[in-house]
C-alpha cells in the first residue's frame, strides 16, 4: 500500500512539473496564482450608513499577467473569481416607503437579518511601484460582473457589478512566494438594470498570498 502511494505521488508530481514547464510558454497562463480574503463592512468612517448592515467576508483566486514593466514598477492584469458571504439587514423601515407595493410585507422581509451569497469574476488593473528590495506599494482598481442570490431593499436579486479600488503592500516572503495586506474601497450595484439599485459602499480590508510559475 505504501509503495502504490509513493509511486502515484511522484507520477503526479512529475505531472505538475511538466506542466508547468508547457504553460509558462502559453500566453493565457497567468505568470502568478494567488489566493485573496477581504473582509468589508459598511460600517467605517467613510460610508456608515444608519439605514442598514452589511459586511461580507470574500475569496478570490487570482490570476495575474504582465502587461508592462520598466525600471522598478509594474502594471498587470488579474482575473478574479470570487464568492462573498454577505450578512444584511435592515435597520430603518422606514427606508420602504408606504407608496411600494405591498411594503409592510417588504418591511417585515428585509428587517430580518439574512445571509446572502454574491458569486463574481472581476478583472483589475494593479500598478506595483518598488520600494525596497523585496517590498512594493500597490495599487488596484477593479470591475467585473455578479449574481446575488437575494434581493433587498437595496438591491434586487439576479445580475450586478461590482467595483473595487485598493491600495496596500507586498512582501517577497520566499523566492518565489509573496503576501500582501491592502485597504480596499467597494460598490456594489446594478447600474439602474433593475430596482431597486442604491447599492452598498464599504470599506474593509484584504490579505493575500501569491505564488509565481517561473
Amino acid at each position: 500500500m505504501l509503495r502504490n502511494v509513493i509511486v502515484i505521488t511522484y507520477l503526479l508530481l512529475c505531472g505538475v512539473n511538466n506542466a508547468q514547464d508547457k504553460i509558462k510558454k502559453h500566453v493565457l497562463i497567468p505568470n502568478s496564482l494567488g489566493i485573496l480574503y477581504n473582509f468589508t463592512t459598511e460600517d467605517n468612517f467613510l460610508f456608515n450608513d444608519p439605514d442598514y448592515r452589511y459586511q461580507a467576508h470574500i475569496l478570490k483566486i487570482q490570476g495575474f499577467y504582465s502587461l508592462r514593466k520598466w525600471n522598478n514598477s509594474e502594471v498587470e492584469l488579474i482575473v478574479q473569481p470570487q464568492i462573498h458571504k454577505i450578512q444584511h439587514q435592515l435597520i430603518n423601515e422606514q427606508f420602504v416607503l408606504p407608496s411600494e407595493s405591498n411594503y409592510l410585507q417588504k418591511r417585515l422581509e428585509f428587517t430580518t437579518p439574512k445571509s446572502i451569497a454574491l458569486v463574481g469574476l472581476e478583472f483589475a488593473i494593479s500598478f506595483r511601484q518598488q520600494l525596497r528590495t523585496k517590498l512594493n506599494a500597490v495599487f488596484t482598481a477593479g470591475v467585473g460582473i455578479a449574481h446575488i442570490d437575494r434581493r433587498t431593499e437595496r438591491l434586487a436579486k439576479g445580475f450586478t457589478f461590482i467595483e473595487n479600488i485598493s491600495l496596500g503592500f507586498d512582501y517577497q516572503l520566499f523566492k518565489k512566494i509573496n503576501i500582501s495586506s491592502s485597504m480596499q474601497f467597494g460598490h456594489v450595484s446594478n447600474f439602474d438594470i433593475q430596482q431597486p439599485n442604491s447599492g452598498y459602499s464599504t470599506m474593509g480590508f484584504e490579505l493575500g498570498i501569491r505564488s509565481f510559475l517561473d
